[in-house]
């Protein structure tokens, strides 16, 4: 072993500075390379963040979509019966105002409390029978003709006045 390396002796040091000088090369390169991918690497960082973010966003929205439509059909739902309650309302409204339709359409012939010894009052629009009044003199002391009177009172006997009777007069 000794004459191989003493005849080689020259070359062995050349050898490992050329390895060397080649590994220092390889070695750059690398990390040039490295520095490379880590500017990559940081540039979709930033893009997944921003991917991030906007995954973020769509996740919020899609939550508040979904409770704007529960809140929709809720308020849907409370609209309607709303909606069936004034309906209900609104029937029981028609109803009175056709009873109090039919009771307008009713003669309106009251006589005084009897047994009270309290006379008959006329109301606005109204006439109490006094003794000896008839249809054509109650219809000529209050100024209408005697068809207009009996057109708002239907139901009343023109020939049985009773006084402290109440009939209705015509509007002028």
């Amino acid at each position: 072993m000794d004459t191989i390396s003493r005849e080689n002796n020259s070359m062995l040091p050349v050898g490992g500075v050329i390895v060397g000088v080649i590994a220092l090369l390889l070695g750059g390169y690398a990390a040039i390379s490295l520095s490379k991918v880590n500017k990559t690497l940081a540039a979709h960082e930033d893009k997944i963040a921003k991917i991030d973010g906007i995954e973020a966003q769509v996740g919020a929205a899609g939550a508040a979509a979904e409770k704007a439509a529960k809140d929709g059909a809720g308020l849907q739902r409370s609209t309607q019966d709303a909606f069936n309650q004034v309906g209900g309302e609104l029937a029981n409204q028609r109803a009175a105002i056709t009873k109090l339709e039919e009771a307008a359409k009713k003669p309106v012939v009251v006589a005084g409390k009897k047994g009270s010894g309290e006379p008959a009052v006329a109301g606005p629009g109204e006439y109490v029978v006094k003794g000896g009044d008839s249809g054509a003199k109650i219809a000529r002391s209050q100024g209408f003709n005697l068809a207009d009177l009996v057109s708002v009172n239907p139901g009343v006997n023109w020939n049985k006045l009773k006084v402290g009777d109440k009939v209705k007069l015509p509007k002028k």
